[in-house]
């Protein structure tokens, strides 16, 4: 039997209703591979914690599980908290923001530095230079603060004063220049050696400087960096500061580790009105992380 036309439109208008409750109610979206994150870690990778809401933080500091802390102005050094801050600190990787201090104020940055095999004798991070090749010093301090290797800190320091001797000579008189009184550096990375230490203080101190040094404001938040070697091959390098992908807000600096000194972080911040600089030392692994991120967040919205 022959079906007559407005049977048909009367069906086709029940049809397209009852599709778009049907949509509506199961909200339909068509999905691509690009949406679909592989794990719930990846999307919170993506998306840095919000900065805390006005007045929601207590004026009391967060309890801490480092040996010694520090929490300062950035700009003014006024000291918002401290614990153990003189207590002497093997100071790890961290003393490599006074490496990059004294390089960077000598300038020239542009300039060629060629690799000797001196400056390849250190482990256990390395960017595995060669001796022979030549690289602009801009380039090889990037990789330093943004990578640390110990490889490249003693690149930098040969060729600043002449050997890793004269440059620790340097590191100390720039120290007691800023004030930083209660140090004693030995070599330009932080390996561990018989008469180098440091504390909160002292490194919150050499911190400051750094911080006001806009070259090294301008490495230290990059959260990684794509580093080419003298024949052309490329390696891409990711800060080791987790709290840059963790903290909106974080903008630096400097981490460190080995067994003398535990798990070591200078983290630096900013909101509008304020920034501060927090020094942890002798944190765990995964406390050094929780840590300097609940003192950044402490001190800048106090």
């Amino acid at each position: 039997m022959k079906r007559r036309p407005e049977t048909l439109a009367y069906f086709c208008t029940i049809a397209l209703a009852l599709l778009s409750v049907a949509a509506k109610k199961h909200q339909f979206k068509p999905v691509t591979p690009m949406e679909v994150p592989d794990s719930i870690s990846e999307v919170r990778k993506a998306e840095p914690a919000p900065p805390p809401p006005p007045g929601s933080v207590s004026k009391i500091p967060p309890s801490t599980r480092a040996v010694s802390v520090m929490v300062i102005d950035a700009h003014t050094g006024e000291i918002f908290y401290e614990k153990n801050a003189d207590a002497p600190r093997a100071a790890a990787s961290t003393q490599k923001l006074l490496t990059a201090l004294i390089v960077s104020e000598r300038g020239y940055l542009d300039r060629p530095v060629t690799v000797q095999a001196v400056d390849t004798m250190a482990e256990p991070v390395k960017l595995n230079i060669r001796p022979g090749e030549t690289y602009a010093r801009i380039d090889l301090l990037r990789a330093l603060l943004v990578k640390s290797p110990n490889d490249v800190a003693r690149c930098l320091a040969r060729d600043a004063a002449g050997s890793v001797e004269a440059f620790a000579e340097l590191m100390n008189q720039k120290a007691r220049e800023l004030g930083a009184t209660h140090s004693h550096f030995v070599n330009p990375n932080g390996l561990p050696i018989p008469g180098q230490y440091s504390s909160a203080r002292d490194l919150s101190i050499i911190a400051k400087a750094a911080y006001a040094n806009g070259t090294i404001r301008s490495i230290v938040c990059l959260p990684n960096l794509v580093f080419r070697y003298a024949n052309g091959r490329t390696r891409e390098l990711e800060n080791t500061n987790k709290v840059l992908k963790r903290l909106s807000y974080c903008n630096g600096m400097k981490t460190g580790y080995t067994e003398a000194a535990g798990h070591c972080l200078i983290a630096s911040g900013t909101r509008p009105g304020r920034d501060i600089i927090v020094v942890v030392l002798g944190d765990s692994k995964s406390g050094v992380w929780q840590d300097a991120s609940a003192l950044l967040s402490w001190g800048l919205w106090m």
